[in-house]
């Protein structure tokens, strides 16, 4: 009995704690970022830098017979940019076609060679005033943040430029004069597009673009009366600009850089 007694006390004298069993707590993850598609139209203007230039020779006109040798000339200046066009999203691709006309002051010279009617010096001031073009693009879409590499898309088209020429023959008064001509070729181009995130449908772009014409066979005439003077030129064009400008994009969201 007194064993029992003894048990029954030091059981009771024994510490006791109470245990609770652990509550474990999870973080819901953040929702995922909203879903967007570039597919859709858009329209947009572009600000930017031109430079052209030409390689051309003296001719007769009719006949068109080379009476010089090929010399080059070329203009630099400002211009302006403003389009539309349409985007189809498949994966992580973008398909596109778009239209744009360009507003150029390209300002540069046109100096013959010097065996135009005996020996006199030619020069004229030259200007790139517009070029539209029509093509279609292709690009890849990154979904992190700024990208360093890019995806290049062709863009292929007629594009004809205004070019206004005016030759003076040794005197502050052209006597002389090169109508202005259309010139058509294609273009190639690449750039950047990052959506905004503060502006849910804007979307910064840079572009790089060379254009090419085909050569053209240009009549020389007197500036007074735009008679024929039995010569012209011969001229070939290249163009390149360099363009940043804002796209609105139509129901479109989220920081999404694409590059083509």
């Amino acid at each position: 009995m007194k064993n029992l007694l003894l048990a029954s006390s030091l059981a009771s004298s024994w510490p006791r704690a109470r245990l609770s069993r652990p509550t474990c707590r999870t973080k819901a993850p953040p929702p995922p970022p909203p879903s967007i598609s570039w597919t859709g139209c858009y329209v947009d203007g572009a600000w930017g830098y031109g430079m052209w230039n030409q390689d051309h020779y003296l001719e007769t006109n009719p006949g068109l017979v080379p009476i010089t040798s090929s010399t080059t000339n070329g203009g630099r200046g400002w211009m302006g940019r403003v389009g539309a066009g349409c985007d189809v999203q498949a994966s992580r691709f973008v398909f596109g076609a778009f239209a744009d006309y360009d507003f150029m002051s390209l300002k540069g010279t046109n100096e013959p060679p010097d065996l135009l009617f005996g020996g006199i010096t030619m020069s004229g001031n030259e200007k790139q005033s517009g070029a539209w073009g029509v093509g279609a693009r292709v690009g890849y879409l990154i979904h992190s943040g700024p990208v360093t590499t890019s995806t290049p898309a062709t863009r292929s088209a007629l594009r004809p430029s205004q070019l206004l020429h005016h030759a003076a023959a040794d005197g502050p008064r052209p006597v002389l004069a090169m109508p202005a001509t259309t010139y058509h070729g294609w273009f190639i181009g690449g750039g950047e597009e990052y959506a905004l995130g503060f502006l849910p449908s804007g979307v910064l772009a840079d572009e790089y673009r060379y254009a090419q014409y085909q050569a053209v066979d240009v009549p020389i005439v007197v500036t007074a009366t735009g008679a024929a003077t039995g010569f012209g030129e011969n001229n070939t064009k290249y163009t390149q600009t360099i363009t940043t400008g804002l796209v609105w994009r139509f129901n479109f969201g989220g920081p999404v850089v694409s590059r083509y």
